[in-house]
């Protein structure tokens, strides 16, 4: 078995993760079927190769991301690992529906289903996920009861961090100044293809609040590329991105660098990230991932990144 990566501390909580993280979504069989024996085995391949901080939630394949991370780490040591999951959709009884639930009551019954799925007596964090997703908006029923939840349950020594998951950063920077969090994740918004949420990020890090990085690949098209079907934020990328990715990808390439590894070295080079959670359907990909991150890029690919427009010049690089 591997040395474990590198751990950061998250903000002013003093929970260590390791700086990647297995986003289970993938897994979870929420972009088709997937076979779970082979979801089991890239779970424990990433535990095996360094990687212990496991993101999960209800959403994930209807509660199959979390039965599968149960199994994948059960009888592996509790205190080896960190499992975070959400809270916000609510499962019925046969994981055939959820509705949006972020009061106390809805919190609670989340949080025991998680556990039951997970098979474990406690978890490590706790996000409200995605209070933005459903027709009505649960910004206020986050704030006045599910962060209050969460909070009581860290305060009596249930949980260790609570903080939010969604897709955009100005819901969360409103929940980072009323509300007493840990730890966002946030997806999509600070990749090599886009950096809109900076100054967001350096309020994180002034205040002490971690961040867990997820869409690194902005949904696709930084993996794969700009090619006709790529997909970026969970749909087909518009002309504009597919132009933009196009110019990121020949610079790279002068630059002797492929796309995908750019992506992972762009994000982590920011202070205020703690981890990235990238995920993946097979043991390849995690070890593909796994070996980007050691390979040294030259300088000068940020340098005329930059000088292009193509990255914002205040954005760190490494």
């Amino acid at each position: 078995m591997s040395t474990i990566l590198p751990t950061k501390r998250l903000g002013k909580n003093p929970l260590e993760v390791t700086v990647m993280g297995f986003g289970t979504a993938p897994i979870g069989n929420m972009r088709g079927a997937g076979d779970e024996t082979r979801a089991i085995e890239t779970i424990q391949f990433a535990y095996e190769n360094g990687i212990r901080l496991f993101d999960s939630a209800p959403l994930y394949g209807l509660g199959e991301s979390e039965i599968r991370v149960g199994k994948a780490l059960q009888g592996l040591p509790r205190d080896s690992f960190v499992i975070s999951t959400k809270v916000g959709r609510v499962l019925n009884r046969d994981r055939s529906a959820f509705v949006y639930d972020y009061s106390y009551d809805g919190v609670m019954r989340s949080f025991e289903g998680s556990l039951e799925r997970l098979g474990v007596e406690a978890v490590d964090i706790v996000l409200v996920h995605d209070p933005d997703a459903d027709t009505v908006d649960h910004e206020k029923d986050a704030l006045d009861s599910a962060f209050p939840t969460l909070a009581d349950l860290r305060d009596q020594g249930v949980i260790k961090a609570i903080g939010s998951g969604m897709n955009q950063w100005q819901m969360l920077e409103r929940f980072a100044r009323n509300a007493d969090v840990d730890v966002f994740l946030l997806a999509g918004r600070y990749t090599l293809l886009e950096q809109t949420s900076l100054d967001f990020l350096d309020y994180c890090r002034e205040t002490g609040i971690g961040i867990f990085l997820g869409g690194v690949y902005n949904s696709g098209i930084l993996a794969t590329g700009p090619k006709a079907d790529a997909k970026y934020n969970y749909a087909n990328a518009p002309q504009s991105i597919l132009q933009k990715a196009t110019a990121i990808q020949e610079i790279c390439a002068q630059h002797g660098v492929a796309l995908n590894v750019a992506a992972l070295h762009f994000p982590p080079a920011n202070p205020a990230i703690t981890s990235l959670v990238v995920g993946a359907v097979k043991p390849a990909e995690v070890e593909a991932n796994l070996a980007a991150r050691l390979e040294e890029l030259p300088e000068e690919l940020w340098h005329d990144l930059r000088q292009e427009g193509l990255i914002e010049r205040s954005a760190p690089t490494p």
